[in-house]
């Protein structure tokens, strides 16, 4: 089983290293960092690069394609060579799914129109213009395409997927053994339960993180 995590520069880190954490670990796997390049891609902060071993004319038929998101996304819109190689190894693949706004670069590619997507609280409007059902949902499954909300939920995503592919016990198994058991020191991950304030300066200053 292949495993294609795509790259981009200006990625969200988590968005990638999350469902890699978990993918990785169902048996007999092959992870594969695939971009439009080989080398390295930085994240959206600049401070960290992972490495693309094979340039997507390398990868042509991925059994689970990753899309994660980032500010980096918006240069990932137009329709090209980036789109035309998603279209075509969805064509083959078992599962395609994506994290963040990386489910805008599937929304763009036309392969989420009509279906129900999630992605980041603050893109998951967009979603709606390019035909696709928006929903606040943690992780979305439509047929084979599965979509996670923001950058975190990339790991719940990643297990989900680990216990279609290889049974519930391999999930827990997976889930345990990253000691996966979220106890969070406040209550404001989701615009929900976020004191108004912490929602607003989100929203005035970035699409994901307070910086000074």
């Amino acid at each position: 089983m292949q495993i294609a995590i795509l790259l981009f520069d200006r990625f969200t880190t988590l968005d990638a290293v999350g469902p890699y954490e978990t993918l990785a670990r169902i048996p007999g796997a092959e992870v594969v960092l695939v971009g439009e390049r080989t080398g390295p891609y930085r994240n959206e902060l600049g401070t960290l690069g992972l490495v693309a071993d094979a340039e997507l004319s390398e990868v042509s038929a991925p059994d689970i394609l990753v899309v994660p998101g980032g500010p980096g996304q918006n240069e990932q819109m137009e329709d090209g060579p980036l789109h035309e190689w998603i279209r075509a190894v969805d064509a083959g693949t078992t599962w395609t799914t994506s994290v963040c706004t990386g489910s805008l670069i599937l929304a763009a590619t036309g392969l989420l129109k009509g279906r129900r997507a999630t992605s980041h609280w603050m893109a998951l409007d967009l979603l709606a213009t390019y035909g696709a059902e928006p929903t606040g949902e943690r992780v979305v499954f439509d047929g084979k395409y599965v979509t996670a909300a923001g950058i975190s939920s990339g790991i719940d995503m990643g297990l989900a997927l680990v216990g279609r592919v290889a049974g519930d016990f391999r999930a827990q198994c997976v889930q345990l053994g990253i000691e996966y058991d979220p106890q969070p020191p406040y209550n404001a991950g989701s615009p929900r339960t976020a004191p108004p304030e912490v929602t607003a300066a989100l929203r005035e200053h970035s699409r994901f993180f307070l910086k000074d």
